[in-house]
Order: structure tokens, then C-alpha cells, then sequence
């Protein structure tokens, strides 16, 4: 599959009567979720770390295909330096590992505190992290990053081993108008949009507009890149955010089908195969 759709979250309660069934339990919300998308972002790993029982739920519950980008634990992230935390980094994919080919690509999201000059020390971090057996993604939030001559650097760096860039899209939630609704996911970082791809596959963290029509050309900017890169034989991981969560859905939809539009090579959404009326008041 060389396209997966997504959002931050499976778990989400407002969901009931839209995107999920009315009558749906907190129980039924991943196996129901991965049966409309085809992947979503592992935040919960952040916080805390699931059982090995977990693990296997997770993996029971959810169809062939669909692929879990699990976070590295903060204990990882934002704890320091990284090359100490070699040894739980290892013992953290060794366990997740459990998911199988559930399992997709990890990211591990730096604090806006770490800076380029903690250069020596991501090095020695990434160079010793299993990329063969669990690929990896990189969100740096250091606005130092984002400039000449780190931003190269870093391309160059993560291109040589392999290790992918999250692309982190906030403009949606700052080239607006202030409104009260976004002051939380404007707690996520303003920086650049460099769209460079340094691995076989990309992750891609679009942050949405409640309102669907706002979206639309940023969401056409992203058609045109995807396409571009499938083409290249690259492997997309598309997951969309909201401050309002309930609209996520709605617009990983609208992308979907801008995709579909454009003739862009993507599978069919799985959503789109399921008889559900009540979908009708997402539009």
C-alpha cells in the first residue's frame, strides 16, 4: 500500500453517530476506525507504553494494511540527551514489535528545547537506531533547524541513514484569523514547511482548519506533492489533525477524494465502502 490516511486518534468519543455507528462502545472504536482509514498516529505511546496484551489487541482488532506510526515515549524524547536512552529506545521497539506488520513507521517528535546544538548527540542516536528492522521519522521543532546552515545539514544527515522527516503543516490553524477554537493546537510550533523527503517513505502531520472550505487549497497543494511522490515510488503517511477533533475525519475524507479527482494512483478508502446514512451529516 503506498498511501495510508489517518488521524492523531482512534479513540474519540464525539465520533458516535458520524464517522462511527451510533450505538458504538469505547471498545469497538480502533476495530471500527481501521475499517474507515488506513492508518492513525500512535500518541498514546507518548504518555505511556501498553502492555504486551495490549500490543496483541491491537492487532487482532485491526484488518490487513493497516499500520500503527507509534511516537516514541517522552522518557525517550524529552528527557535530554538521546544517546542515553539507546538502550529503553531499543527495548521500546523490541516490544511494539509485537504489532507485527501492524507496525509502521515510528517518529520520534524532539522538543522545541533541542536545538542543532545537540547535533553530535541526534547523531550518535540515529547512527545506533535499527532502521532496517523499525523505520523512523524525525519532528524537529528548534526554529534553528529550519535554517541555513542546519536545515541542510539535518536533509543531508537523515537522507545518508535512511531516517524519514515528519512534515509538519500548521498553516491552516495561523494564516487565519485568531479564533478562540484554535488557541490549543496553536500550542504546536509555527515553523517552515519544508517539504524534503530523506527516505523511502515521508510522514506527513497536517493540521486543519475546522472549517473544510479554509483547508482546500493547502489540501491541493498536498494532492499535487503525493502524487509527485508515489510516482517517485514513495511510500505517504497522510494523518490529519483539528483543534476540534470531531472534524478530522471529514477532512481526511475531502482529501481522499481530491486524490481520487486528480487520478492520483491511491487505494480506495475503506470508508467510503461502508453503507452508513448517519456519514451524511459529516457534509
Amino acid at each position: 500500500m503506498n498511501f495510508r490516511l489517518g488521524c492523531a486518534v482512534w479513540a474519540y468519543k464525539e465520533w458516535v453517530g458520524q464517522f462511527f455507528p451510533v450505538g458504538s462502545q469505547t471498545r469497538d472504536f480502533l476495530r471500527l476506525y481501521s475499517r474507515r482509514l488506513t492508518t492513525v498516529e500512535g500518541n498514546t505511546t507518548f504518555y505511556s507504553v501498553p502492555d504486551a496484551e495490549t500490543i496483541h489487541r491491537w492487532a487482532s482488532e485491526t484488518p490487513d494494511g493497516f499500520q500503527f506510526c507509534l511516537k516514541l515515549p517522552r522518557s525517550i524524547t524529552h528527557a535530554g540527551l538521546l544517546a542515553a536512552t539507546l538502550p529503553e529506545t531499543l527495548a521500546f521497539l523490541q516490544h511494539v514489535a509485537g504489532l507485527g506488520d501492524r507496525l509502521g513507521p515510528c517518529f520520534a517528535q524532539l522538543p522545541p528545547s533541542y536545538s542543532p546544538a545537540q547535533i553530535g548527540d541526534l547523531m550518535h542516536f540515529l547512527q545506533a537506531y535499527p532502521t532496517q528492522e523499525f523505520p523512523l521519522a524525525l519532528e524537529v521543532r528548534h526554529p534553528d533547524w529550519f535554517q541555513e546552515p542546519y536545515a541542510s545539514q539535518l536533509t543531508d544527515r537523515l537522507a545518508e541513514l535512511g531516517i524519514g522527516r515528519v512534515l509538519l503543516d500548521t498553516r491552516p490553524i495561523y494564516d487565519c484569523p485568531d479564533d478562540p477554537q484554535l488557541y490549543s493546537e496553536r500550542r504546536k510550533p509555527q515553523v517552515p514547511l519544508q517539504p524534503t523527503i530523506t527516505a523511502p517513505f515521508t510522514l506527513i502531520r497536517y493540521i486543519s482548519h475546522p472549517d473544510l472550505a479554509f483547508n482546500q487549497p493547502y489540501l491541493q497543494e498536498w494532492v499535487d506533492r503525493v502524487q509527485q511522490w508515489l510516482l517517485q515510488g514513495t511510500q505517504v503517511y497522510f494523518f490529519v489533525h483539528c483543534p476540534i477533533e470531531r472534524y478530522s475525519p471529514l477532512t481526511a475524507r475531502s482529501f481522499q477524494q481530491l486524490l481520487d479527482q486528480q487520478g492520483v494512483p491511491v487505494p480506495p478508502l475503506p470508508w467510503n465502502a461502508i453503507e452508513q446514512p448517519q456519514q451524511l451529516s459529516l457534509f
